[in-house]
């Protein structure tokens, strides 16, 4: 096939043009006071009626939950289903080839996966990844009889199901979408709304424009309560049991307080300095936290289900995608995958303006095939190493992993499994310095973008003003604070869902932007 021609091909830009070099700081643009003020005042908006009135908010929550997923869960598999599918054939197409930004990656590979994977992801792995298989043992899908061999397979599968190539995918979408408009189309605002200039044109720069910005900062906000919650709950759990401390709302509001000082002071430091050496350092230890998890547990046992599990899902991967409940016999779909799907379509906008920030000089292809490998192959070996040793300990009697997980919750059964290894104060110590910077280099993350989704224009080599890199640091610890007065599963699941409905709109939007753009730009030369 003749080659392709771009219009990056005869450029160079202020990024450094080798690989290892980093985007460096120049002069500081303007805010988007509209955006910056309507995001903060709707954060307010929220907290405040939840620590005022929390009853009255647990009511708002449960009907809110009930009625979106009965009415629109069906869209999210939809929109799930649609977004990988497109995603394959764009980066097997010829449009694959097309380069975003410089002639080399900004970052090596190691790096630029540590912090995809760091920024998609955080302490929220830790938190299920030890005990999403519980829910699913003792609730299956598909009318399978709770606590079966059977069940037991599908569980272990259907965790690695959820945090894989799909969800993956949802991040994907906008960090494709972005980098078409902010490379290619060389429009200089790294916001949504220039994502789908292509489709909405002069709108993208109107009212229609900053509404879809101020979805995109209710989408991240809301979601990052979600996983700020999940984080939270190790750390606090792992000092419980190393020192006995009472984890209470005391606790946990002093971790989110710690977190969230460690993000203003990476944001501080910038991109390299702050985000980029976090990720790196995180991805050492997370590493590090599951071949210790393997080695000193049972390997063989946690090899073989992990094997199982992916052959699981490889073999199922069409039903499990598509399976939508219609005689709607249990609430699995609408607990777990619709969940899913709506905390990573939340997350997608935010994921993919920070991964199509760090891309600039990878190809389409390259960053596609990036996402969903490298994100899918961590998630899989998260889930399979600590899912497999907790499964260890439940089937062996060695310690009750279902009934701490269903009375206590997750994160006290991590930390008792921790605790559990050799030298267990030691590894105690590990996942609560683990969990906060995991959780750190994914606030850390949310803020700088939310940050650049707040600035008016933004070109290749400049970074969003410092002070409102920071003020968004400290607002992210504020809305998970006040969901923790109310507690509970659904509570975090509802706030992810509320944000993430219109954006199902702005994905297809986004679908169809990029193949505009890519079929504009691309062209064949003859030979």
């Amino acid at each position: 096939m003749a080659p392709l021609v771009t219009a990056q091909q005869n450029e160079r830009h202020p990024i450094s043009t080798q690989a290892g070099s980093h985007i460096p700081e120049t002069s500081e643009p303007a805010v988007d006071w509209f955006i910056f003020i309507l995001g903060a005042t709707i954060l307010f908006s929220v907290v405040v009626p939840i620590v005022v009135a929390p009853e009255w908010s647990t009511d708002v929550i449960n009907l809110t939950y009930e009625f979106l997923t009965t009415r629109f869960g069906v869209l999210y598999v939809i929109t799930a289903v649609s977004t990988i599918i497109f995603l394959v054939w764009l980066a097997c197409s010829r449009y694959g080839r097309l380069q975003l930004g410089s002639d080399k990656p900004a970052y090596g590979e190691f790096a630029w996966a540590s912090m995809l994977f760091c920024a998609g992801i955080g302490a929220s792995l830790i938190y299920w990844g030890a005990a999403e298989w519980v829910y699913y043992f003792t609730e299956p899908p598909m009318g399978i009889e709770p606590l079966s061999d059977q069940a037991l397979v599908w569980a272990a599968g259907y965790g690695i199901f959820h945090w894989g190539p799909i969800g993956w995918a949802l991040y994907c979408l906008p960090a494709i979408a972005l980098g078409c408009s902010f490379y290619i189309q060389k429009i200089p605002r790294l916001r949504l709304s220039a994502s789908c200039s292509s489709v909405i044109g002069k709108w993208s720069e109107g009212w229609l424009g900053r509404l879809i910005d101020l979805f995109f900062v209710v989408g991240l906000l809301g979601t990052a309560a979600t996983g700020l919650g999940f984080g939270t709950s190790v750390v606090s759990a792992a000092i419980h049991n190393l020192t006995g401390w009472p984890d209470n709302i005391q606790m946990q509001f002093g971790v989110i307080g710690v977190v969230t000082l460690m993000v203003a002071y990476s944001v501080f430091r910038g991109m390299d300095s702050g985000i980029r050496v976090l990720s790196i350092w995180n991805a050492v230890l997370a590493i590090g936290l599951v071949l210790v998890v393997l080695l000193a547990g049972p390997w063989v046992f946690i090899l073989e289900m992990a094997v199982t599990s992916v052959g699981q899902v490889f073999q199922h991967f069409v039903d499990m995608s598509t399976w939508t409940d219609p005689m709607e016999r249990a609430e699995f779909v609408e607990g777990w995958t619709v969940f899913y799907w709506a905390w990573w379509i939340a997350l997608g906008p935010f994921v993919g303006m920070f991964v199509c920030r760090i891309s600039s000089g990878r190809t389409i292809r390259q960053v596609i095939f990036g996402m969903l490998g490298w994100g899918t192959l961590g998630c899989v070996v998260f889930f399979s190493v600590l899912g497999g040793y907790a499964m260890h300990l439940e089937l062996s009697g060695l310690y009750d992993v279902i009934e701490v997980v269903k009375s206590d919750g997750p994160a006290t059964a991590i930390a008792a499994m921790m605790e559990s290894l050799p030298f267990g104060a030691f590894w105690l110590i590990y996942l609560a310095v683990i969990g906060l910077i995991f959780t750190a280099t994914t606030y850390d993350s949310a803020s700088y973008t939310l940050a650049v989704g707040a600035s008016r224009s933004l070109s290749e080599g400049q970074h969003p003003v410092m002070w409102q890199r920071v003020f968004w640091a400290l607002m992210l610890g504020l809305l998970p604070m006040s969901l923790l007065f109310l507690g509970g599963l659904r509570v975090l699941q509802t706030a992810s869902i509320v944000a993430s409905l219109p954006l199902i709109v702005i994905y297809g939007v986004m679908a169809v932007a990029i193949v505009r753009v890519v079929r504009a730009q691309s062209a064949p030369v003859s030979e």
